[in-house]
């Protein structure tokens, strides 16, 4: 059965439709496309920012969990079971509009808790997400369905966010991996999740909570990996005569034989990422992904 559909976007970037289905998979707040949305009124102070989400044994959500399920005429086949999955791509965020309101699986959704949407992992499903720039990680838990938009992999509540330092550029280059029950992050205190109406602390600033410097690490694309250079070699001219004058052949001598790596970058943002995959696309070229140095 072909599920009706609604759109509605959040900000920065995310573009969320719910499908409303027989297998009653349903989603949170509606707002049209291009609507505002954004962090609370005043900061939250970085120290404030809750303890990760620790992976515990839940049952499958009731709600959120359909065989299959159709947004804008595409369809998504939700994953039987989160084991061994990793993905890099494309992180947003999502804040106020949405606060409280329903998600897929039926609860509130809580812009200070740590979760997260994802189109087709198992709700819930426990992920750790690191930051491909800055090498932050943190464990989310997965609740929701989304984002629609072609190269996000994952939707962060705004304090997950915040813990990657992502809230300014309101996207991030990153790497989700799923965990299982008994892989909990160390022991943290915890720390109380700031309430909807409390007042920012005082000593908050209307800038965004800017953890502690972290050394940065270059990202690329990689669009190819040869055991016969003159192949690697051929990759690379396709490139470079369609303008990707970034491209480059790395030869990983640390296999034997070597294997020659076709390489784009460095990607130093997501809308650079954004176009060099829709090249490799039209290229015919779809077995790319990210790589760090």
């Amino acid at each position: 059965m072909k599920p009706a559909t609604r759109p509605f976007s959040t900000y920065p970037g995310r573009l969320f439709t719910a499908g409303l289905m027989a297998a009653a998979l349903t989603a949170g707040g509606c707002a049209m496309p291009g609507t505002y949305d954004g962090p609370p009124r005043g900061a939250v102070h970085s120290r404030d920012l809750p303890a990760d989400a620790v992976p515990r044994k839940e049952p499958k959500s009731r709600y959120g969990n359909p065989p299959f399920y159709e947004v804008y005429g595409k369809r998504y086949r939700v994953m039987e079971s989160s084991y061994g999955y990793q993905e890099r791509g494309v992180a947003s965020w999502y804040g106020k509009k949405f606060h409280g309101r329903k998600t897929s699986s039926q609860e509130p959704y809580n812009m200070y808790a740590m979760t997260a949407a994802h189109k087709t992992l198992p709700l819930p499903t426990y992920v750790r997400v690191r930051n491909l720039r800055n090498n932050r990680s943190i464990v989310v838990r997965v609740n929701d369905r989304g984002p629609f938009v072609a190269n996000r992999i994952i939707d962060l509540s705004y304090s997950a966010a915040a813990k990657l330092d992502m809230l300014r550029d309101g996207t991030s280059l990153v790497e989700v991996t799923a965990l299982s029950y008994d892989e909990a992050p160390p022991p943290a205190n915890d720390v109380p999740v700031r309430a909807p109406s409390a007042k920012p602390p005082a000593d908050a600033v209307a800038a965004t909570p800017q953890p502690p410097e972290e050394e940065e690490h270059q990202v690329y694309v990689q669009a190819g990996a040869f055991g016969d250079a003159t192949n690697a070699e051929r990759r690379y001219a396709l490139l470079r005569s369609n303008g990707v004058s970034t491209a480059f052949v790395f030869e990983d001598d640390s296999r034997s034989p070597p294997l020659y790596r076709v390489r784009i970058g460095p990607i130093r943002e997501v809308e650079q990422y954004d176009a060099v995959v829709s090249l490799l696309g039209d290229l015919g070229i779809s077995d790319s992904h990210l790589v760090t140095d």
